[in-house]
């Protein structure tokens, strides 16, 4: 099974399988056997940094927002009262 972020990729370039082969096969050429895990490998630790910082910084918004939310609600009834 595919997974939907690549599904999605094939999909935005519409690349076919003949095309994914090609590209693959010159991907090798460029680089060889060897590099070519090392580079995917790399491009999985970019990725999953980035998908990390990206957590994180959404939680750090989230929870500041969390923390916003009651000092409002508080200014709000000082003010009624």
């Amino acid at each position: 099974m595919i997974d939907f972020g690549i599904q999605r990729f094939i999909l935005l370039f519409n690349l076919g399988w003949p095309e994914l082969v090609l590209v693959f096969a010159a991907l090798l050429l460029i680089f060889g056997a060897k590099r070519l895990p090392e580079i995917a490998q790399g491009l999985g630790k970019g990725v999953r940094e980035f998908k990390k910082a990206l957590k994180e910084t959404e939680d750090e918004v989230k929870s500041s927002l969390k923390e916003e939310e009651p000092k409002k609600k508080i200014n709000d009834d000082r003010r009624q009262g």
